[in-house]
């Protein structure tokens, strides 16, 4: 069993730490350096691999300084259109990586970046900036089907699988899903007891599958009650999921809760 610590970095980002009682240790898209650092120090821990899940700077930029300190390998896309500094094993779909005396499956999930990967295993869904608590991320590099394309592949874990993603989105991603479904008790559930958390200034995550199924906006394209709230947002008939995705994810990208405007 891990010990699953996310550390926080820069604005909003987690570096996600799995360790063992015998103080080896992995991280999950090392956007700083010095965090992670101070975390194996003060934890006694020895870093053994690294992880990435996409090139974005807020994901790699302390990949460099932690090979400087540490010999180990760093497992990262072989597809994406930038090189992932210090890369020592490129993966693609499918492959495993073995890490902390476990397996650790590939998964290729295109459209957030072209590259981007996501790591499952031990029940755990390492995500990156694909599927959020409650959301997803922005489709920079691909095209919106391929995006809900992606997310259709994660969804399809089992329901128990925790979700380990790359920020702390959660609080913002459950207002734009109550707007989508304001009926929806399970949203209003999750965000009371996401805004505690919060207030007590503790992480929302990990979130498991299960709980994105019932409150995630983008994992529920099908349901009709949030094709229909995509409908009315877009002003016309939406005639396939993907249509229904690419409409949310449009009106997440400008939306603004009530509060703040």
């Amino acid at each position: 069993m891990f010990s699953l610590t996310p550390i926080p970095a820069l604005a909003d980002n987690y570096v996600w730490t799995l360790s063992r009682e015998d103080g080896d240790a992995v991280v999950v898209d090392p956007g700083e350096a010095e965090p992670v650092l101070e975390h194996l120090r003060t934890h006694g821990l020895r870093l053994t691999a690294i992880l990435v899940t996409h090139h974005h700077w807020d994901h790699t930029n302390g990949v460099r300084a932690l090979r400087e300190r540490f010999d180990v390998p760093v497992f990262a896309s072989a597809n994406e259109r930038a090189p992932i500094t210090g890369t020592t094993h490129p993966l693609n779909d499918g492959d495993e990586v073995p890490v902390l005396g476990e397996t650790f499956r590939v998964i290729a999930i295109p459209g957030h970046t072209l590259g981007h990967v996501a790591y499952y295993g031990a029940g755990l869904l390492l995500s990156g900036d694909t599927l959020f608590s409650a959301g997803c991320g922005r489709v920079f590099e691909g095209e919106p089907g391929q995006m809900l394309a992606s997310l259709d592949r994660l969804a399809d874990l089992p329901d128990d699988t925790r979700l380990l993603c790359g920020h702390e989105y959660t609080l913002a991603n459950l207002a734009f899903a109550q707007a989508v479904e304001p009926d929806n008790e399970e949203i209003r559930a999750y965000t009371e007891k996401v805004r505690r958390l919060r207030e007590q200034s503790k992480p929302s995550l990990p979130s498991d599958l299960k709980t994105e199924h019932a409150v995630n906006p983008f994992l529920r394209c099908r349901v009709a009650a949030v094709a229909r709230s995509a409908e009315q947002h877009a002003g016309t008939t939406l005639s396939s999921p993907a249509e229904v995705f690419a409409v949310l994810r449009e009106w997440k990208n400008n939306f603004r809760p009530a509060s703040s405007r």
